[in-house]
């Protein structure tokens, strides 16, 4: 027994020994240990010369493409555009990719076929897709944004009846939201911190986010802030009327898929038929576009096809 209280007093005089030593003797090297791990910086491969001349080339590229092409107004039409997308280029970078988009689709185009009309046609179809995708992202943001405003807004009531100013509600939305409402509340959140008013800072979320609804909710708030009222009623019945006119509006793209089928199978066919028959068999309707008739025929048939095409589209859109 004697000879097991010796070995722990002995045990527990050795710890306290070296925690003394270590607090004395190797606390500044313990700290320049620690230092040096979080302050380290670790050697970076040098940019290789053709690399980086590739990289000054593009950004004074860019630079040119920023001060000749893009005036200001459409810079800003295009910051807004690319916003609302919620993609992470400038305005510059999205010229500079349509141009290269349809130089290479144009090129590639005529190196297969061998003909400059199709060159021409796929230099086109280089030079709309950038759009066409820019367009098909607002979309989707613009549809996820929607869908996601009613529960935004029923977050902002819970927050206003639980004694939360409105500030504070958009912070709860921040916190509890997913994408895009999260990244548009903070950018809301943001602004009024830097100095802005509400009215400013709503006024640009509805600038970056055209939503019908949003405008609802948007212009209840500016008018219950001029003459007061329970803001949380009012925003219980827009709740209420949004969640009714998109019950509405899935049932009418329900009941009008088949018509919006119908144009596209219009709009698409005679031009895939087209050339399907120009691979088979080139010479059989290289007449087309190398007699008179033949190109007033495919003309007339390109505006009829699109009148039926846009006419299609206006009886099957519906405004709720």
């Amino acid at each position: 027994m004697m000879w097991l209280l010796l070995v722990l007093i002995m045990f527990s005089s050795f710890l306290i020994f070296t925690a003394i030593f270590q607090l004395i003797f190797l606390s500044n090297s313990r700290l320049e240990k620690r230092m040096k791990h979080y302050l380290s910086v670790q050697e970076k491969k040098m940019l290789d010369r053709n690399k980086f001349n590739l990289i000054v080339q593009l950004q004074l590229t860019k630079q040119k493409i920023r001060n000749q092409v893009l005036t200001k107004d459409k810079n800003n039409r295009l910051e807004v555009l690319i916003s609302r997308a919620g993609l992470q280029l400038k305005p510059e970078e999205y010229v500079l990719f349509q141009w290269i988009l349809t130089a290479l689709i144009g090129g590639v185009a005529f190196l297969i076929v061998g003909n400059v009309l199709f060159g021409f046609l796929g230099a086109l179809i280089g030079f709309l897709l950038p759009k066409w995708f820019l367009g098909k992202k607002q979309k989707e943001r613009l549809h996820a944004f929607n869908e996601s405003l009613p529960d935004m807004i029923t977050t902002i009531i819970g927050s206003l009846r639980a004694g939360f100013s409105f500030p504070q509600a958009l912070k709860t939305v921040v916190e509890e939201a997913h994408s895009p409402i999260k990244e548009e509340m903070d950018i809301v959140l943001r602004e009024m911190q830097y100095g802005s008013s509400i009215e400013d800072a709503l006024q640009g979320l509805k600038e970056r986010m055209p939503s019908e609804d949003l405008d609802l909710m948007i212009q209840a708030i500016l008018i219950q802030r001029q003459v007061g009222g329970n803001l949380a009623t009012v925003l219980d019945k827009i709740v209420e009327t949004i969640r009714d006119r998109t019950k509405i509006q899935r049932q009418i793209v329900t009941l009008t898929a088949q018509g919006r089928l119908s144009g596209i199978v219009i709009g698409l066919l005679p031009v895939i038929l087209g050339f399907v028959l120009y691979l088979i068999e080139p010479e059989y309707i290289g007449t087309l576009f190398s007699n008179v008739i033949g190109i007033i025929m495919l003309s007339a048939g390109v505006i009829s096809s699109t009148i039926g095409f846009v006419f299609i589209r206006k009886l099957t859109t519906i405004e709720v």
